[in-house]
């Protein structure tokens, strides 16, 4: 699958999300901080250019709300296909078939 998300562009915009959300929460950033425990700087820095290390960006999910949809978002899919074999077998799959009229 391709996308047209850079990473870049996915640490910016998860860092205006994060932002949004303590702003709905009228947090300051030394407020988040403390219930975090994430050093101010750090919170800073994520905000301003999306750089957080995992561990930090889970701790402020867990005081902002939403770690559990993090969790979720990133479960493996299931696919259909696991080899092109399996691709090419389901075309031979036998179809269903009608009885002919007398």
């Amino acid at each position: 699958m391709i996308s047209l998300t850079t990473s870049s562009k996915a640490q910016k915009k998860l860092a205006a999300n994060a932002r949004a959300r303590r702003l709905q929460l009228e947090l300051t950033q030394e407020g988040l901080a403390r219930r975090s425990g994430v050093p101010v700087a750090t919170l800073r820095k994520f905000e301003q250019q999306g750089a957080i290390s995992l561990e930090s960006f889970l701790k402020l999910y867990m005081v902002l709300g939403g770690l559990e949809d993090i969790v979720k978002a990133s479960e493996p899919k299931a696919t259909a296909f696991t080899s092109i074999d399996d691709v090419l077998d389901a075309d031979n799959t036998a179809k269903r078939q009608r009885g002919k009229l007398k």
